[in-house]
């Protein structure tokens, strides 16, 4: 169960893009802890300074400030690297309904340079940030990899485009690539400001400052939330998975259901205030209901979460109120 005892060899070094962001930031947190060598490359256009500052005093760290647009720069972040574990794209399907140009370079493009430079510097396993929404109007549930729908947003079409080019580049160019589907992540770090903030950080902030929240929708949307330890694993895992296993994705959750009207009363009850939320319109784009089948990243990649909704969200809960 977790991670703790996932061993290495003793001088690893791991590259973790997107490393001022939340998954990054706790990505490269954990394999310091672990004693492994982490260099993170960021372009901090999304991610934040503080991130990176929390291990500049750390030997085994090393930040690269650059953007995976440019293959030079990718090529350098790569060099005598031994696994990739990509997080940098751009989040949040609103956003990527008004900016798909942007969508495509950065979070299509700008992967395909990082498969490529971890190509030609010799890198063992390629880890990247795939996504539930690649299920688009499938309505079965649970998700089952090689089940999807129509896809929903751009932002969806570029994370499907990510997994159909890792299969390519384990099929012909010998880069073994594992895709991580995550679904919907939650946990300390996560950024809880601005229009396009995940919903969870967002309400605890609102409710912690007597603002009243806003729910898009009836609130009867269900997600499997999944808590930031579970995909620490998750990454950490595929970078020790058989060469079988690469050029796939995988569902990364707990593989429960939760409804957003209860996650919202839950927080309230937690935080010991009495607000009733505003209800807006539907988010478009976005699926109504969302939960993972596990079992192939279980098979296939012996991931065992071990932190359900409920721990977690006490242990995000903490986190902001100390934090915020």
């Amino acid at each position: 169960m977790g991670y703790e005892n996932v061993k290495f060899e003793k001088d690893s070094l791991f590259l973790v893009t997107g490393a001022a962001g939340f998954i990054g930031s706790n990505l490269c947190e954990a394999i310091l802890n672990l004693g492994y060598k982490v260099r993170a490359l960021d372009d901090l256009s999304t991610g934040k300074q503080a991130n990176v500052d929390l291990f500049l005093d750390n030997p085994n760290y090393e930040f690269m400030k650059g953007d995976i647009k440019d293959l030079d720069t990718c090529m350098k972040a790569c060099e005598g690297v031994d696994y990739v574990l990509n997080q940098a794209a751009w989040g949040s399907v609103p956003r990527s309904l008004e900016m798909p140009l942007f969508y495509s370079l950065n979070n299509i493009q700008g992967t395909l340079n990082m498969m490529e430079a971890a190509r030609q510097q010799g890198v063992k396993k390629f880890v990247y940030a795939s996504s539930s929404s690649v299920y688009g109007d499938e309505p079965k549930l649970p998700k089952k990899e090689g089940v999807e729908g129509n896809l929903l947003s751009p932002y969806a079409l570029t994370k499907r485009c990510d997994e159909e080019w890792a299969k390519q580049y384990t099929m012909h160019y010998g880069l073994d690539t594992y895709g991580l589907r995550y679904f919907n992540v939650f946990g300390r770090r996560q950024d809880p400001n601005g229009a396009y903030a995940a919903v969870i950080p967002k309400f605890i902030k609102q409710l912690l400052d007597g603002e009243v929240p806003t729910i898009n929708g009836d609130g009867k949307q269900s997600r499997d939330f999944t808590y930031i330890e579970n995909v620490i694993e998750a990454n950490l895992k595929a970078c020790l998975a058989p060469h079988e296993a690469a050029g796939q994705a995988f569902n990364i959750a707990y593989g429960g259901r939760e409804y957003l009207i209860d996650i919202y009363y839950g927080l309230t009850e937690a935080l010991g205030v009495d607000v009733e939320p505003n209800f807006g319109p539907d988010r478009k784009g976005d699926i109504k209901h969302s939960n993972a089948d596990i079992s192939k990243a279980k098979e296939m990649l012996g991931y065992q979460p071990d932190w359900s909704f409920e721990r977690g969200i006490q242990a995000a809960i903490e986190w902001y109120k100390n934090n915020l």
